[in-house]
């Protein structure tokens, strides 16, 4: 069985190869990851992993495309994996997921070991963390070891304007050291979030003995590189809630997204999504991960309750030597019947490596980078990103189409 899926025309870029700020070639198959900043960090950029070069930024700061074209919606199907008897099935279910990592980059888990009890209860402690007053919330504010608390805060290239969400990231390690909300403003909100890291983090390792295995690597090779017991461990669980639009109150700026479209630049991310919040949509046709987005097809995402959505990443896209496609999603903002105005929440868990843990694909097609220089060229290259659609807003004579991006990056 497939998911259905609406799909719709869009528009993308090529990028041309990355590089350090030093001029160096080196990790030119680091290409993404996003560029923000939070209200306690003005002026400084904040990382997350999921974000990264979108359709519609400009190229080398040269030029902009449309991103806002007129959408033609058509029906296609991602694959939908049963996770059923793993250890008996472990071949036929490497092929399919192989299959889909070399297709659509994404796909969807059923029959996996964390339950529907499990994902409702996360969602019911996620919602606890986001109902408290912003002011303590703000006890926890984001740092740039991709841990804590931050709102309207990230921007993507494509929209130039931050997403209207706020979120909340946490680690297995040392980087959440001060950054956990305290048992008094939220009784039990750290172990329930830590059980469901661990029960993330041992499916993931799951699904990481089937790509090394699709790749020739040995089989506990992934799950050594994300090793969450390290001190250093950079996986993430991200908290989010997308704030509920009012139909009410009339069209939506262009720029409106609940999140702009991007694509993940960790190994693998998992998403847990509640049934009828839709606005999930993705557009494959990456071919090679230092081209972005020449797909031309969005497909807006519908799934079971208890399945799980999980992406390629970049970093999973450069280590296969681009035989596994790292794709361009979005959460779109609602604007038509049948599309979720209200609140909306999902949880992403991104499986990242270790900051010295080396990364080069079986065929040695890029240089290898370690994880630590992969974070630091996303990083880069986004905020170079936004810097880039503020000097087009300002030669094309848009002063307050840059003022808004510079807010934004504030």
């Amino acid at each position: 069985m497939s998911a259905r899926l609406r799909t719709a025309t869009c528009h993308f870029f090529r990028l041309q190869e990355l590089r350090t700020r030093e001029g160096s070639d080196k990790c030119h198959v680091t290409m993404l990851g996003h560029v923000s900043s939070s209200q306690c960090l003005a002026q400084v950029p904040i990382l997350t992993l999921d974000g990264g070069w979108n359709a519609g930024c400009q190229e080398d700061g040269k030029k902009e495309l449309n991103t806002m074209a007129p959408t033609k919606y058509t029906t296609r199907t991602i694959p939908r994996i049963s996770l059923a008897n793993f250890p008996t099935r472990l071949d036929a279910i490497t092929a399919q997921l192989l299959h889909a990592a070399e297709t659509d980059g994404f796909f969807s888990l059923t029959d996996s070991e964390i339950s529907i009890p499990d994902i409702n209860a996360i969602f019911s402690t996620s919602k606890s963390f986001f109902a408290l007053p912003d002011a303590i919330k703000a006890t926890v504010p984001f740092t740039h070891a991709n841990v804590g608390w931050e709102t309207r805060s990230q921007i993507r290239p494509s929209t130039g304007v931050a997403d209207q969400k706020e979120s909340y990231q946490l680690q297995f390690g040392s980087n959440m050291s001060g950054k956990w909300l305290p048992d008094a403003a939220l009784p039990a909100f750290k172990p329930s979030a830590q059980l469901f890291m661990q029960k993330a983090q041992s499916l993931s390792e799951k699904l990481m003995l089937c790509f090394a295995r699709g790749l020739g690597f040995p089989d506990d090779f992934f799950v050594q590189a994300h090793d969450s017991s390290r001190p250093d461990c950079q996986s993430v669980l991200r908290l989010l809630h997308y704030f509920a639009v009012d139909p009410a109150a009339g069209p939506l700026p262009e720029t409106y997204y609940r999140a702009g479209a991007h694509a993940d630049w960790d190994f693998l991310t998992l998403l847990f999504q509640l049934p009828g919040q839709s606005g999930l949509e993705i557009c494959p046709g990456r071919e090679v991960v230092t081209n972005f987005g020449i797909g031309d097809e969005w497909t807006k995402v519908e799934f079971a309750a208890g399945d799980i959505v999980c992406n390629i990443g970049d970093l999973l896209m450069s280590w296969s030597d681009d035989r596994f496609k790292s794709t361009c999603h979005r959460v779109k903002a609602p604007e038509e019947e049948g599309d979720w105005f209200g609140p909306r929440y999902s949880i992403a868990f991104f499986n990242q490596p270790g900051r010295d843990c080396e990364i080069q694909g079986p065929g040695r097609k890029y240089p290898m980078v370690t994880g630590a220089e992969f974070t630091r060229a996303a990083m880069e290259r986004n905020f170079n990103a936004v810097r880039a659609r503020e000097e087009v807003a300002q030669r094309a004579g848009g002063v307050e189409g840059a003022t808004r991006v510079m807010a934004a990056a504030a």
